[in-house]
């Protein structure tokens, strides 16, 4: 049995599920989800807890087991608390800016990048070589942070890119200078 997938998603007072024929919607403060589940995994709701349930051992069930427990889980996890991911900006003259739906980025290519945002997603730039992407929906902010890390990955010489914040980047030595 799945150590993830057997354990109960509570769902507290604020919050509305709505299951039908594995179609999930989660209403909270913060916002609405709806997902659709696989049909190879049974979903109950009762007593303010949703279990996650299977019928066989199968290779692909059993994995779909504990997935479709995380994403509930994820789902009642943000319309309640909402996600945040932070990224950081490292190199001389690079810098992001927040504005309106846009981010734009500058980070020593010849032109600004220019990314339009989802409505979903919030972006702020607390300081120029910081951003904060949040959002209810954990794989939107997860899918955009990892677009936005993307456009400039750091390098092991100098470390210069974009990073999360707490990422540790591996640094290579450089050419020794003659014998």
């Amino acid at each position: 049995m799945s150590r993830i997938g057997k354990l109960p998603v509570d769902i507290p007072a604020n919050t509305n599920v709505n299951l039908v024929n594995n179609f999930l919607e989660v209403k909270g403060p913060k916002g609405e989800l709806k997902r659709q589940l696989h049909p190879k995994v049974k979903v109950e709701y009762k007593d303010n807890q949703i279990l996650v349930t299977r019928d066989n051992d199968s290779k692909e069930v059993r994995g779909l087991h504990g997935l479709t427990r995380a994403l509930i889980n994820n789902m009642v996890e943000g319309v309640n608390n909402g996600f945040t991911k932070k990224l950081e900006i490292v190199g001389v003259g690079y810098k992001a800016e927040a504005k309106g739906k846009n981010l734009l980025l500058t980070i020593g290519y010849s032109h600004q990048i220019v990314l339009a945002l989802p409505d979903s997603i919030t972006v702020t730039t607390p300081t120029p070589t910081e951003i904060e992407i949040s959002g209810i929906d954990k794989e939107m902010v997860g899918k955009i942070a990892a677009k936005i890390r993307g456009f400039r990955k750091p390098e092991p010489y100098k470390g210069k890119g974009i990073k999360y914040a707490g990422e540790y980047i591996r640094r290579k030595a450089g050419k020794t200078a003659g014998k």
